[in-house]
């Protein structure tokens, strides 16, 4: 197998190697493109390792699927713990499969603060939906990226497209309030809240509020059935203390994910406002936005990567950070001492 050109120095005989485990990237992104399970399974491996040799292979295949990407409805789902978003991606993912459609699911587990492990049992809690051919779910564990999403969700999303899934869900963490990147990769939000939780008034605070599209009470049945519908009432009063957005009106339901109450009306939501974005160009304008964010984050990381291996600039970093820390030097200034020493290393 010849060398590509592009691989970073050091890396051909590790990719060599690698590569004699897995199909060429033209024969991967080509299966990936028939549907096939297993060709995307190993593809969204190889975007989630950490491995240099890995990214390598993982950017050749996205590179070659970009353009068969972009045709699905990309919908985030974020809540506390104990919310019900397993069980409520089960029941909306099974009917939109169906009504005929193919659903993805991308499932960020919570990773170990210690030893970087996940359960990854999504599957599990979604039993009905992972049964289904026209479904696929892939838990993958969060590592050690904040914001509710894994580090690499974006290129898991472009994979499934490709794979001809038309339904994307991104299920976060379940942190809560600071779980604002999912907005940055989908086309909707969902905000599922629960009644009864002491949390009500809690959850009514700009950030995650102001960027859901949608806000779901969920578990409205029973009897939390009338202290759901005033969450309901609570929280759409409390929006319009948030202002108007310049292009949907958050939207409040009260759903029973368990009784399946209001599917079908979110499901009509859901594909109207989807609709509505690919008509007025809305959808196509947030998508470039948040092909830059994720640019812009991605230059953040490469730049950080670039100390990490430097070990002057990586000695100098320690250095400015422990005189901060013992206040002999302002953040400010010892930021402006640090960039001083790149520019000088660059000229």
């Amino acid at each position: 197998m010849k060398k590509s050109r592009h691989l970073h120095p050091g890396l051909s005989g590790k990719v060599a190697a690698f590569r004699k485990t897995l199909p060429a990237p033209d024969d991967l992104a080509r299966q990936i493109l028939s549907g096939d399970r297993l060709a995307l399974s190993r593809a969204l491996t190889l975007v989630e390792s950490r491995k240099p040799e890995h990214r390598q292979m993982a950017g050749e295949v996205i590179r070659r699927i970009l353009p068969h990407t972009g045709n699905s409805l990309r919908t985030g789902i974020t809540g506390v713990p104990g919310a019900g978003k397993s069980t409520f991606i089960d029941r909306l993912g099974t009917a939109w499969v169906e009504r005929g459609h193919r659903v993805a699911v991308l499932a960020v587990d919570p990773s170990s603060s210690l030893n970087r492990g996940s359960i990854l049992g999504d599957k599990t809690r979604m039993e009905h939906l992972s049964r289904l051919d026209a479904a696929f779910i892939r838990p993958s564990p969060s590592g050690d990226f904040g914001g509710g999403v894994a580090r690499h969700t974006r290129e898991a999303i472009l994979l499934c497209e490709a794979a001809g899934f038309d339904r994307i869900i991104v299920e976060t963490v379940g942190a809560g309030q600071g779980e604002t990147y999912v907005w940055h990769l989908t086309d909707i939000l969902i905000l599922l809240k629960i009644p009864g939780a002491g949390d009500e008034l809690q959850g009514i605070k700009r950030g995650i509020m102001e960027m859901a599209d949608l806000i779901l009470i969920n578990k409205a049945d029973g009897e939390l059935e009338k202290q759901a519908e005033q969450a309901a009432r609570m929280f759409q009063t409390a929006l319009h203390y948030f202002g108007s957005r310049p292009n949907e009106q958050t939207e409040v339901m009260t759903v029973s994910a368990l009784k399946g109450k209001n599917i079908d009306k979110v499901i009509e939501y859901l594909e109207n406002f989807y609709a509505r974005g690919r008509e007025s160009g809305h959808l196509e304008a947030k998508r470039r936005r948040q092909a830059e964010f994720w640019f812009d984050e991605h230059l953040d990381e490469l730049f950080r990567q670039h100390i990490r291996h430097d070990n002057a600039l990586q000695k100098l970093s320690e250095q400015l950070r422990a005189d901060v820390l013992a206040g002999k030097k302002t953040p400010h200034e010892a930021a402006d001492i640090f960039w001083k020493k790149i520019s000088e290393k660059r000229a």
